[in-house]
């Protein structure tokens, strides 16, 4: 088929290289280049770079709400568009273009966790079991029919970077699938039911409250790992905890139980990894060599 991919960031970046292994890669959509590292230059995309290094032709518009953008694209003769964390809303007259529609894959099992951020929700609500979705794309958001699913399991210490990872494989298989399948595959309209939006991360959101129960801690230090990263105050320095698990223990919430084990409002939780201002990720036994904890962190 002839395919136009749009998509920005890592996870997208699977996608376009299975597509390109199975179809004609026609045209690379992504965000434009933002500035990026200490001297704030522009950097491309993940999925700029990536289609760049391929030698596929790459457009970044700022939107697609011009009659010229849209005249471009449909110029392009898709047969289809397969969209992942592109980053831009695609108006109706895209969403007509491509003769065979525009095909959406999304890191969440229809329709719970809709939006920006499902899988740092999944992780942050407890849910045990998540996917990837093959959408039709319609005018709505993630409010399409359903083409394919795969379903999997979240581990007990999964973060958001692991399963990022894996949902992006899957989406690659998946979506190359979907596309042999296209002709016999029967759209299925989403449930009214059960409908859960996944807001996009706030950074408000990332200190830690310690007088929380330990499972909703846990939850949300594997859910913001690694961006944006909850933390703690310790010694006056911002500490991110990056990986955590549920211990034993109990007392004070806040209270430091031993080793980099902390009590929560109930229960207690133990930080595997953390990591300092400035400094790279590193298990939490090793950082305690370079760092006292007091007796509560607040």
């Amino acid at each position: 088929m002839r395919v136009v991919f749009m998509g920005t960031p890592e996870f997208s970046v699977p996608v376009l290289e299975a597509l390109h292994a199975a179809h004609e890669v026609v045209c690379v959509y992504c965000q434009p280049p933002r500035p990026a590292g200490r001297g704030k230059k522009d950097r491309p995309s993940p999925v700029q770079a990536r289609a760049e290094a391929l030698g596929l032709p790459v457009r970044h518009p700022v939107s697609l709400r011009s009659g010229d953008a849209q005249a471009e694209f449909a110029a392009l003769g898709a047969d289809v568009a397969v969209v992942v964390a592109y980053g831009l809303i695609l108006p109706q007259a895209v969403l007509d273009a491509p003769r065979r529609g525009c095909l959406n894959i999304h890191a969440s099992l229809l329709p719970r966790w809709r939006g920006a951020a499902p899988i740092h929700r999944a992780i942050m609500a407890g849910d045990t079991e998540t996917g990837v979705a093959i959408m039709r794309m319609e005018a709505g958001l993630d409010t399409g029919p359903v083409l394919l699913e795969a379903r999997t399991r979240i581990g007990a210490e999964e973060t958001t970077a692991d399963l990022h990872d894996r949902l992006s494989a899957m989406g690659a298989r998946l979506i190359v699938e979907a596309l042999s399948r296209l002709d016999s595959l029967v759209p299925v309209p989403q449930d009214g039911e059960g409908v859960t939006y996944a807001a996009k991360i706030d950074k408000a959101e990332a200190r830690i409250n310690w007088s929380a129960p330990a499972g909703e801690v846990d939850r949300l230090i594997r859910g913001l790992s690694p961006f944006p990263g909850a933390w703690t105050e310790i010694a006056g320095e911002r500490v991110k905890l990056l990986r955590s698990r549920i211990a034993e223990g109990s007392g004070r919430p806040g209270a430091v139980l031993g080793g980099f084990t902390i009590a929560c409002g109930t229960g207690a939780v133990e930080i595997t990894e953390a990591q300092r201002e400035g400094k790279r990720p590193m298990r939490g036994e090793d950082l305690l060599r370079g760092l006292s904890l007091p007796e509560r962190l607040a």
